[in-house]
């Protein structure tokens, strides 16, 4: 726009095609913009009237402003954002080509390796066929003892020639060929991916490497990164007992680091560590770390009871300044866990440098990512909480589950003796430190006096299962495990509210309200809403609502090695940030590395598969699962607060409560397992209503538009059910009633709404329609049900997750059944995709 004027007082005609506005005239315009960005006609009309410096302005000329306004800045933010992605790329590649030149070493190491092999192979042939054979084969045999080396000097300057060698061996790691990289399964490097993951092959513990970008400066990378407690899930605790400055700038530093146990079956580790932090020649910023093993003249930390010391080889953070702002940031996490000390079925959950790059390395890098798109987003999300306040909600859940799970005594854990069977755990707490919040009042109205938390815990060994197939399962259907027969007594010593049964009944259903969740989806924190819940068998209190806070991670079953965890506390109303937490739950961590092969959706009929309506039905069809011989081990824990007078009676309802608990989880992976009668089928287990479904599905859709639906379909019911089950549009039917809910939907209808077809019913159309989806369904209605049909223009929805998801268009059509009556309205939402 020409910005020009002859009087200096109001905009102009230039030749009636361009209009002159004064610098008042556009800082005026500008702070409306501000204010409201695309104002209506009326607003431009009020907007004139009420600034005097525009009254000579047609309201035209000030809509086409704003309509050019608003047009520079959606062009501004694309160059912005390009220039972004231009920034991530030109440093991805860097990263790529650094990682092609390690490789390439990588290779022409193990060549050589593999030459000298050959070579002392063909030596060993050639002396065996001499006299003196037998002193070839035993000194050949004395180069792979491990020679004892003298304790080294932990004096300062001893300190000092540590920490130098520990950099080296890190560097050599991080970017060099010390260790045998492979890639981790199932990752893809890319602009968006979390980064590129290896895991190591051959060499001493378990060992991971992670390389990414982060949109933070070094400084702040390492500062996260060295807070571990506040992003390593399984760190209890990490003790900064001296620090020393070196003559280059840099820092050592000696800590003490526990971290909790994963199961009920094995002990906590612990470590003693040096941390060197130093800047080298080229400005990178390095933090290394390594166990301090077999030293003497220095300071120590002798074994702690309840823990087994175990060692951390060379390990730690590559960080450098990347141009344009953000970190290139390689990480390095090697350990040996002294597998020796635990159950031999559990070993491999202590050898597998999967799970380590899972739990602590590719950890290390959602953490950084995470904290990048918090500071980028400013705005306040759900529930009016900052992305920080969720972060620590989810962190008090973790951390407390990890507390009843290890149940150490310095924090005033004491065991009870069990009842002769020794397969339930029960532990008490009555320290001041974990009642302290705790001061709610009894089922009889009274406060509590004397109050004590009791913790129920036990693992098992599970087969088969995927752990995110069985803990979506728990997550979604809680009626099919929470355990209602509690005698009425106990039960009223159980403390009523924030604190009460983590499995109460709810006789009104489960309502799922999101909370937040991370960036790759991978851990979603929640509200739950138990409606009606009976809180005392008795009768003494019904139908009040219940809520939950849970945690949900690991329900990715392409994820290899993940833990899957689903933990929650009971909250009241107010839902405060310093709410007191009991939390329980369950996490399943695989032992084996493969996957099986799995649907994401196989809990389709699992309501008949565990016959908990009575039908004996099982579910069949002509879609067979991949048996294989994956394992799990599956942790459960479940606190309780409680009058302590009433101790036994408590330990009692509470261990055969655990029990049941234990009896369902096992009969819901006996219906999940893919070795359950060949497994789980086809959809809706191929019965016959489904059958009938599908075909009434493809007949109505080619009686109204006039095409077929499925064209590469057979005429046969099961082979109609079986394309539709397979199609690549989202197609899902929903009833003819006042508030439609949905019965049926395929894979991709499933997979869009991310959810399972025991679940579907409790989806309604209402709520995943948004209010311009809700208006174009209504004005076409009518139309649906004269016509037969409609199409609706692209939009957006959401899933049963909160998700947003956008459709190009979709078409719905009325459903007729064998007497031509109506029976249900299908959709088809199409090249519909997650936003």
């Amino acid at each position: 726009m020409a910005m020009s004027c002859k009087d200096g007082k109001g905009a102009i005609m230039d030749n009636g095609k361009y209009v002159r506005y004064t610098p008042e005239q556009v800082e005026a315009l500008e702070r409306l913009y501000h204010e409201c960005p695309k104002p209506t006609s009326i607003r431009r009309q009020q907007l004139i009237r009420e600034c005097p410096i525009l009254s000579n302005i047609e309201p035209k000329q000030i809509k086409v402003w704003f309509q050019n306004r608003r047009c520079r800045e959606k062009q501004r933010n694309e160059a912005s954002r390009l220039q972004s992605v231009n920034r991530k790329l030109t440093a991805m590649n860097k990263l790529l080509m650094e990682e092609n030149d390690r490789l390439q070493k990588q290779v022409s190491h193990l060549v050589y390796e593999n030459g000298c092999f050959r070579q002392h192979t063909q030596n060993v042939t050639v002396a065996s066929k001499d006299t003196s054979c037998e002193s070839v084969v035993t000194s050949g045999g004395q180069r792979h003892l491990s020679p004892q080396h003298p304790p080294r000097d932990a004096s300062p300057a001893g300190l000092l020639s540590i920490a130098e060698e520990t950099l080296t061996e890190f560097l050599s790691k991080a970017t060099g060929t010390a260790v045998e990289w492979v890639q981790m399964p199932g990752m893809k490097p890319g602009p968006d991916s979390i980064g590129i993951v290896a895991i190591s092959h051959g060499c001493t513990g378990v060992a991971a490497r992670a390389c990414g970008l982060v949109g933070l400066e070094p400084t702040r990378v390492a500062e996260i990164l060295k807070d571990r407690s506040t992003w390593f899930r399984d760190c209890r605790t990490v003790d900064v007992l001296d620090m020393l400055p070196t003559a280059n700038g840099g820092t050592i530093e000696l800590l003490y680091m526990q971290l909790y146990a994963p199961t009920t079956l094995a002990a906590a580790r612990d470590f003693w560590l040096l941390r060197y932090t130093s800047v080298t020649e080229d400005g990178s910023l390095v933090v290394c770390e390594r166990s301090l093993t077999n030293t003497q003249n220095g300071p120590s930390i002798p074994s702690v009871p309840n823990f087994v010391r175990a060692e951390m080889l060379p390990s730690g953070y590559l960080i450098r300044p990347c141009e344009g702002g953000g970190s290139i940031i390689h990480i390095v996490d090697h350990m040996n866990l002294e597998a020796w000390n635990v159950p031999e079925v559990l070993r491999p959950l202590y050898e597998s440098s999967t799970i380590l790059a899972q739990k602590t390395t590719m950890m290390a890098l959602r953490q950084l990512r995470q904290i990048t798109q918090e500071v980028s987003q400013a705005s306040t999300p759900n529930w009016g909480r900052r992305p920080a306040a969720l972060r620590a909600l989810s962190q008090r859940l973790s951390r407390g589950f990890n507390e009843a799970v290890s149940g150490f005594t310095d924090e005033g854990w004491s065991m009870l003796t069990n009842d002769g069977i020794d397969d339930v755990t029960i532990v008490v707490n009555s320290s001041p430190e974990k009642l302290m919040g705790l001061n709610l009042s009894f089922s009889n109205g009274y406060p509590s006096v004397n109050t004590a938390v009791m913790c129920a815990k036990a693992s098992m060994l599970l087969q088969n299962v995927p752990p995110a197939l069985l803990l979506r399962f728990l997550r979604e259907h809680r009626s099919e495990w929470a355990d209602n027969n509690t005698d009425p007594y106990l039960a009223a010593a159980i403390k009523i509210g924030p604190c009460s049964l983590p499995g109460s009944r709810a006789t009104g259903g489960q309502v799922i309200l999101p909370l937040a969740h991370t960036i790759e989806h991978d851990e979603l924190l929640e509200v739950i809403k138990l409606e009606g819940v009976v809180h005392n068998l008795n009768d003494a209190i019904m139908g009040q609502d219940m809520f939950l806070l849970q945690l949900c991670s690991g329900m990715d079953e392409n994820a290899v090695g993940m833990c899957s965890e689903l933990i929650f506390a009971p909250i009241d109303a107010s839902f405060a940030d310093d709410a007191p937490l009991l939390p329980s739950g369950f996490r399943i961590i695989p032992l084996d590395s493969g996957k099986g092969d799995s649907s994401p959706n196989r809990t389709l009929d699992l309501a008949s598969a565990l016959e908990v309506r009575g039908s004996g039905n099982k579910v069949s069809g002509d879609r067979n699962v991949g048996v294989g011989s994956a394992r799990s081990v599956m942790t459960i824990a479940f606190e309780f607060a409680f009058e302590s007078h009433m101790q036994e009676s408590v330990a009692s309802m509470v261990r055969q409560y655990v029990r049941n608990i234990i009896s369902s989880v096992q009969r819901v992976a006996s219906a999940l397992s893919p070795s359950l009668n060949g497994g789980i089928q086809a959809p809706l287990g191929g019965t016959p209503e489904a059958h009938t479904l599908a075909r009434w599905i493809s007949r109505s859709y080619r009686s109204y538009l006039g095409v077929e639906l499925l064209k590469s379909a057979g005429e046969s019911s099961e082979s109609i059910l079986k394309s539709m089950w397979h199609y690549s549009d989202a197609i899902m039917c929903c009833s003819m009633k006042a508030m439609p809910v949905f019965t049926f939907a395929n894979q991709a209808g499933l997979d869009m709404l991310e959810t399972t077809l025991v679940a579907l019913q409790d989806i309604s159309l209402e709520k995943i329609l948004d209010e311009n989806g809700k208006r174009s369904f209504c004005a076409e209605f009518s139309e649906i049900m004269q016509r037969g049909f409609a199409c609706l223009e692209g939009g957006m929805c959401l899933s049963s997750m909160g998700r947003s998801v956008c459709y190009e268009k979709a078409v719905v059509w009325k459903v007729l059944n064998e007497e031509d009556n109506a029976y249900c309205i299908c959709f088809m939402f199409i090249n519909w995709s997650f936003v």
